[in-house]
């Protein structure tokens, strides 16, 4: 199995677990779980010629970091 499958396998974990955190209201769990999911996707569009994919995925990251960031500095 290549490296990229099990990133895909983790991703579909990190997303499960994405939405029970917003389901139960895990707040700022949300953000910690989705930002390595959309890096994961971004990598994984990198690999692959996924343009809309992938910069959609660097938004959301810029936008998560952005929520981390803030959750840490208020």
């Amino acid at each position: 199995m290549s490296f990229e499958f099990h990133l895909k396998n983790f991703a579909l974990i990190l997303g499960i677990i994405g939405v029970l955190a917003i389901i139960l209201d895990w707040y700022p769990l949300t953000m910690f779980i989705s930002l390595p999911f959309c890096l994961i996707w971004v990598y994984c569009g990198w690999l692959r010629t996924e343009p809309q994919l992938k910069w959609v995925n660097v938004i959301f990251c810029t936008l998560y970091l952005f929520g981390i960031v803030k959750y840490y500095t208020t």
